[in-house]
C-alpha cells in the first residue's frame, strides 16, 4: 500500500460504529455524545448516513484525561443515583427536577409504563458547586415562590427534555426544510394545520418531521405516552415554536418551494365535422317535385 493511499485512509471519515470503537465508547455512549453535540458528525456525501471526521477523533483524543474523562462526562443517572451524586434526599431531587433547575437528557418507560428520567451526573455535580444553589440543597424548606409552583403541580422535566432534543434535531438539519421539520416535530397536527394552511406545503413539511423516540409499536399505549411527552403542552412553548416554525418556513420557501402537482395538459380538441346542409323545407321540396312533374 502506497504512502499516499495510507494518508488518504487516515483522512477518511469513520462510521459511527468504528468511531465508537476508536474512542473506547459503547455505542449508546457514542450516540449520547452526538446527541449532546460533544462529538461532531457530518453527512455522508453518498447518502450513507452520518460520519465522524478524522479531525474530530484527533481532537477528542487530545483532550485531558481521554478516554476516561469523556466517559465520565457521559455518565447517566436516574433519580436515586442522582440524589446520591448531589448528596440530597430523593424527594428534594425530584422537586428540583420538576422545577426545571436541571434537565433530563433521556428517558425510558419501565414495565409499568412509568417515565424514568435520566440526567448527566456531570451536570448534577456542577449544580452543587454553584454557591447560589446551596440553599436549594441544604435549607430545610424550599423558598416560598418555588413551593407555590410545586403546589400548583409544575413539572418542567418533559419541557426541558424537549428543549434538548430539539437542539439535537436542529444540529442535524442540513437545509431549511429539515429545520422546519425539527420544529414541527414538537407541535400537534392541529396546530401545524393552523400554521401551514397550504396542503402541499404541509405534506412536504411532514416528510422532514421526525417522530418521537421509538418506544413500542405504533399506536400502542407506550408509543402514545412517548408522543405525548414529545408534544409541547405549555402555551408559552407552543407560541414560541409557532413563531420559530413560521420563520423557518419563510426561509424554506425561498430555499426551495414545496412541490406541487403539475397542471395536466388539456386534451386536444377533436376536429369538427362540416355541418350537414340544411334540409329543404317542405314547401320548397313540394315546388321542386311539381316542376319536375
Amino acid at each position: 500500500m502506497s504512502s499516499s493511499t495510507i494518508t488518504q485512509l487516515r483522512h477518511q471519515p469513520c462510521t459511527p460504529s468504528r468511531a465508537a470503537r476508536e474512542l473506547g465508547l459503547k455505542r449508546s455512549e457514542f450516540d449520547l455524545a452526538v446527541h449532546l453535540g460533544r462529538i461532531r458528525t457530518v453527512p455522508d456525501e453518498g447518502g450513507g448516513g452520518r460520519h465522524v471526521p478524522r479531525s474530530e477523533l484527533d481532537r477528542l483524543r487530545a483532550t485531558v484525561g481521554f478516554p476516561d474523562a469523556l466517559r465520565q462526562r457521559l455518565r447517566l443517572v436516574g433519580t436515586t443515583e442522582g440524589a446520591e451524586v448531589m448528596e440530597i434526599p430523593v424527594g428534594r431531587f425530584t422537586r428540583l427536577a420538576r422545577l426545571g433547575l436541571f434537565s433530563p437528557v433521556r428517558f425510558y418507560l419501565n414495565r409499568y409504563r412509568a417515565v424514568v428520567w435520566l440526567y448527566l451526573a456531570d451536570e448534577l455535580e456542577e449544580f452543587t458547586t454553584v454557591e447560589e444553589n446551596t440553599p436549594l440543597l441544604t435549607a430545610r424548606r424550599m423558598p416560598e415562590g418555588l413551593r407555590d409552583l410545586l403546589d400548583e403541580g409544575v413539572d418542567l422535566r418533559a419541557r426541558n427534555w424537549r428543549g434538548r432534543h430539539r437542539g439535537f434535531l436542529l444540529r442535524l438539519a442540513e437545509d431549511p426544510w429539515e429545520s422546519a421539520g425539527a420544529l414541527a416535530a414538537f407541535l400537534d397536527p392541529v396546530r401545524i394545520a393552523e400554521l401551514v394552511p397550504d396542503p402541499y406545503e404541509r405534506s412536504h413539511l411532514s416528510r422532514f418531521r421526525p417522530g418521537p423516540p421509538g418506544h413500542g409499536a405504533q399506536g400502542s399505549p407506550a408509543a402514545l405516552l412517548v408522543e405525548k411527552i414529545m408534544t409541547a403542552d405549555d402555551p408559552a412553548e407552543i407560541d414560541w415554536l409557532g413563531t420559530e416554525l413560521t420563520r423557518a418556513l419563510e426561509d424554506a420557501r425561498h430555499f426551495r418551494p414545496a412541490p406541487r402537482p403539475s397542471a395536466r395538459p388539456a386534451p386536444p380538441a377533436l376536429p369538427q365535422s362540416e355541418p350537414a346542409p340544411p334540409e329543404p323545407s317542405r314547401g320548397l321540396l313540394g315546388r321542386l317535385w311539381r316542376r319536375s312533374g
